[in-house]
């Protein structure tokens, strides 16, 4: 079945806004597509209100319809929701792939193992508002107190069971991709997060599991994704040594310089490099203030000191 890519600007409009009237803050993505339609550091004009300094899309994502009307005004762009600033944690349950990418129904769902994940907790399926994906898969929207910090995960509470938090960003119901549309399909109101699914969240993963893949949104060549995936594995899974945290800080510093060359030969986004470390380095219990200046000195150093490509 073939799907249109793109949909008339008022009905994206529509959708951008009717997720801003619920306190969700957009950005545009793509027309068509996943990746965001903004700007990167590369490519930053600081000006605006960028001209203090490139500012994410996190950062930039709004309620103001006024802005929305703006942006969504020059382009049939999808609707991107970036969870952290929208108090939303988002549930991602996905459909399993053979090793060539494609569909396989040989192994469970995110939504079997999340299942199984509810009825190990004692507790029922939620009910909360709720969008299918293209693929099938499906995304459980909660809304998270304003007390609690959670980042990104991608497979560690179960098998094809992600989150989305702070760094993170969910497609808006309304949104079209060559694979099919993002529909509601429970419009409940959204659920506090449970409990008992914060505990899982809060839970760090056993060392001794297989680290889960990456999910790399955006334009990166696949040698970029391949390192930034076995760097920040290492990271994840280092353990205490040199001090109190020096061996995983030591990790840290080592593996984001190793990603530096790639961010500076335009290969793949600092930002995503970034979140992926940030990720990585509160998995290994260091402190998100940690993480945070060890990853902006490693890239910077690491950036500043590339050699050219060609040189490679």
């Amino acid at each position: 079945m073939t799907h249109r890519t793109t949909l008339p600007r008022a009905h994206l409009l529509a959708a951008a806004l009717e997720a801003a009237a619920r306190g969700w803050h957009v950005h545009p993505l793509l027309p068509g597509g996943k990746g965001s339609a903004l700007h990167g550091e590369r490519s930053c004009p600081r000006t605006g209100e960028c001209a203090g300094g490139h500012v994410k899309w996190e950062a930039r994502a709004t309620t103001d319809p006024d802005r929305i009307h703006a942006a969504w005004g020059t382009g049939a762009f999808n609707v991107g929701i970036a969870t952290g600033p929208s108090g939303l944690v988002v549930v991602d349950l996905d459909m399993p792939k053979d090793k060539n990418g494609k569909d396989s129904s040989d192994a469970p769902c995110g939504a079997t193992t999340f299942l199984a994940l509810c009825e190990r907790a004692g507790q029922p399926w939620p009910t909360t508002y709720t969008v299918r994906t293209p693929s099938g898969g499906m995304h459980l929207y909660f809304n998270a107190s304003p007390d609690t910090v959670l980042h990104n995960t991608a497979g560690t509470a179960a098998p094809l069971v992600d989150t989305r938090a702070w760094g993170g960003n969910v497609v808006a119901a309304g949104s079209i991709t060559s694979h099919g549309a993002y529909e509601v399909a429970d419009d409940a109101p959204v659920a506090d997060l449970p409990a008992w699914l914060l505990h899982v969240l809060r839970t760090p993963p056993a060392r001794t599991a297989a680290p889960a893949p990456l999910l790399i949104p955006g334009q990166a060549t696949r040698r970029a994704t391949v390192a930034l995936e076995r760097e920040s594995a290492t990271v994840s899974h280092t353990p205490e040594g040199g001090g109190p945290q020096g061996g995983r800080n030591n990790q840290l510093m080592v593996s984001a310089r190793a990603l530096g060359r790639f961010v500076a030969w335009g290969e793949i986004p600092r930002d995503v490099v970034e979140t992926a470390f940030q990720a990585a380095g509160e998995s290994a219990r260091l402190t998100p203030g940690e993480c945070r200046a060890t990853i902006r000195s490693a890239l910077d150093w690491s950036i500043r000191t590339a050699r050219s490509r060609e040189a490679v």
